[in-house]
């Protein structure tokens, strides 16, 4: 993507009413007003509230708004030119139950308060396998703890992967931690039993992925 492309995406965000893009400055000084509030002051309602990590082009986002209208759902990346895709079709399609948070995902619990949060999705995350990025992986257990702070108790948690290194590592992780698992395979598209919302999404990457016959992780996990 151009240069000139991405600020003409940045300069759209500014105008979207569906994008939050706070500045450091005002997610550690609480001034956004939304820490707590984010059902009553952003959605205007008071649904469950599903936060995807990583959401990149807000396919998953969208879509998921789009199945679920009984819920609000907020895709959150650093990468805003990304998810203006996303945005863009939720105004289009007038889906008020959908928006976009622009921050880093090490900063959600400053930006929700505990108990928060309903369900968080992680979808295609950078596995970064390399030791030295152990601190990046979405799953490893600073995130965790990041996570069960932002959650209702028994909030679920949802890894969709084609990551075979960060299913496997995210498994052992939570089994170490004797966190509840519900569900978890190897290749939800090869199980019959796979929950629709994991094979009834697919993203644009995701459907490459498939015609690559590259296997599509899954778990579905609670603290206790």
């Amino acid at each position: 993507m151009g240069s000139k492309n991405k600020l003409k995406r940045f300069k759209q965000n500014e105008t979207f009413k569906n994008v939050i893009q706070p500045t450091r400055e005002e997610v550690f000084s609480n001034s956004l007003n939304l820490k707590g509030n984010w059902k009553q002051n952003f959605f205007k309602n008071d649904k469950p509230l599903v936060l995807e990590l990583g959401c990149g082009k807000g396919e998953y986002s969208v879509n998921l708004a789009r199945n679920y209208p009984n819920h609000n759902f907020l895709g959150i990346d650093i990468k805003g030119a990304r998810f203006w895709r996303g945005a863009k079709t939720a105004l289009e399609e007038k889906l008020d139950n959908v928006g976009f948070l622009r921050t880093q995902i090490e900063l959600i619990d400053l930006l929700f308060e505990e108990n928060e949060v309903d369900e968080i999705w992680i979808t295609f995350p950078d596995p970064q396998i390399k030791y030295k990025r152990t601190k990046h992986r979405l799953t490893n257990e600073d995130f965790l703890n990041k996570y069960r702070k932002v959650l209702k108790p028994d909030g679920l948690v949802h890894l969709k992967t084609d990551s075979e290194f960060m299913h496997g590592y995210t498994l052992g992780l939570l089994h170490g931690l004797d966190e509840k698992i519900e569900y978890a395979h190897h290749d939800v598209y090869g199980n019959s039993h796979s929950p629709k919302e994991v094979t009834g999404i697919q993203t644009f990457y995701e459907q490459q992925y498939l015609e690559e016959n590259k296997k599509i992780t899954y778990i579905r996990f609670t603290f206790r």
